[in-house]
């Protein structure tokens, strides 16, 4: 497995853009199975909520946002990392349709983003303090990742999945 990607591992064979398509829809699929009531639980102390997920993969779709354009449009530039914990400090309130609105409405634009960037942009470099050397390709193939993980997360939640090793 990558450092790069410590998602690397939950990439399917699909399409990278098939995944970033499809996961908003799925995220709503999978909310309607759990309920918003059910969606606000946490399914053990220290395990985010249904609401929470969501909450952040919005985060972390808008800190993408910023990445793919930072690699874009500077040379070489160093990714700023975040610590996930501090920023879901603020979730609670913010129900899981209002974060999937979030995510979904810069799913988008990183989607254009990406399917209208030149062929040269997937190998513009770019370093992170925590994983090393990336490129813009990279940091595509961490968003898929990303969401794998966090949909086998809400199938659990959904219990419409049995847990992922």
């Amino acid at each position: 497995m990558s450092t790069a990607n410590p998602y690397e591992r939950f990439l399917d064979g699909r399409g990278l853009e098939q995944i970033l398509d499809t996961t908003p829809n799925e995220i709503a699929s999978l909310l309607a199975k759990i309920g918003l009531e059910r969606s606000e639980v946490r399914p053990a102390p220290g395990k985010w909520s249904a609401a929470e997920t969501v909450c952040h993969l919005a985060d972390c779709e808008l800190v993408f946002a910023f990445r793919l354009r930072q690699t874009l449009a500077e040379d070489g530039p160093t990714l700023q990392p975040f610590d996930q914990e501090k920023w879901a400090a603020a979730y609670p309130g913010i129900e899981a349709d209002e974060a999937l609105s979030v995510f979904g409405s810069v799913r988008r634009w990183n989607l254009h983003l990406i399917q209208n960037a030149s062929p040269t942009a997937a190998t513009r470099p770019v370093h992170h303090p925590e994983r090393g050397s990336m490129t813009f390709q990279t940091i595509v193939e961490t968003m898929a990742g990303h969401d794998l993980n966090h949909l086998s997360q809400l199938r659990r939640l959904a219990g419409s999945e049995a847990a992922v090793s």
